[in-house]
């Protein structure tokens, strides 16, 4: 399960969102989190899945790599959607048991945070499936560039991003090796109580903190090395060009929010 994790992947493609360039795609991402909340009927979040998956069509992503990597996400959804159920008392009562009751405000308004978790992960995985690490820096960069006038270490924090995203694929298949060499001495990480899987878990954390430490310190020397010095004075080897097809994404975004105000109830 660890190894299908998307979070931080880049997947390598021909498609007209991994020719886009960084910034629209990181602009694009925080447009559609705070446009997804305006959606609260079925017709709005109809056509925010619509547009969701136009775009995930469009990155060439195969959908069995995406539904592999989403796996974990499921859990979180389906425990969310059985959240609001059960505990939101909303409308028509649609079931009774005893105590147990399921009201249809609880039912829809679970399939709408749930939904719109979905979409959120999808969009959001997006980003780092079509964008390699560089680009993002490079892009978060440019974003940021204002807030160097207050003296912001602008490209100190877009550096850290990049590799935070980065170290996460390095670290879960860490963690599945270090997992397979313990369970050769005979470590059970998936029977038993859920006390003693958790009290399995522990014995992975020093191995695992020593592992990035030491990679982080390997990281670092070789920057070092290099002569990295901090974002004054550097060059690009490739320079960012913002393009017709960014500011058609741009404008479809702004179509797909004109839309969900024009359906909210």
């Amino acid at each position: 399960m660890l190894q299908n994790v998307i979070i931080g992947q880049y997947y390598p493609a021909s498609s007209v969102l991994h020719r886009m360039d960084p910034r629209s795609k990181l602009l694009a991402s925080f447009i559609f989190i705070f446009i997804i909340f305006l959606a609260n009927n079925f017709i709005s979040y109809g056509a925010a899945a619509l547009f969701t998956l136009f775009v995930l069509a469009s990155s060439k992503v195969p959908a069995g790599y995406l539904y592999r990597g989403l796996k974990p996400v499921f859990f979180l959804v389906f425990f969310t959607l059985l959240l609001h159920v059960f505990m939101t008392k909303e409308g028509d009562v649609l079931f009774s048991l005893g105590w147990l009751k399921v009201y249809e405000g609880g039912v829809i308004q679970g399939l709408y945070i749930s939904l719109r978790l979905m979409l959120l992960v999808m969009m959001t995985s997006l980003l780092t499936l079509t964008t390699t690490p560089i680009d993002i820096t490079d892009g978060l960069e440019y974003l940021l560039h204002p807030l160097k006038k207050l003296k912001l270490p602008v490209h100190e924090f877009a550096l850290m991003m990049s590799i935070s995203l980065r170290f996460i694929p390095t670290l879960l298949q860490e963690t599945e090796k270090i997992m397979k060499a313990q369970m050769a001495r005979g470590a059970d990480f998936t029977s038993g109580p859920i006390k003693e899987r958790v009290k399995a878990f522990v014995p992975l954390l020093i191995p695992l903190f020593i592992s990035a430490f030491k990679r982080a310190e390997e990281l670092a020397l070789a920057m070092e090395s290099r002569g990295y010095r901090g974002g004054e004075g550097r060059t690009r080897l490739r320079e960012l060009n913002w393009q017709l097809r960014d500011t058609l994404a741009i404008a479809a975004l702004a179509l797909l929010a004109a839309v969900l105000i024009f359906t909210r109830s």
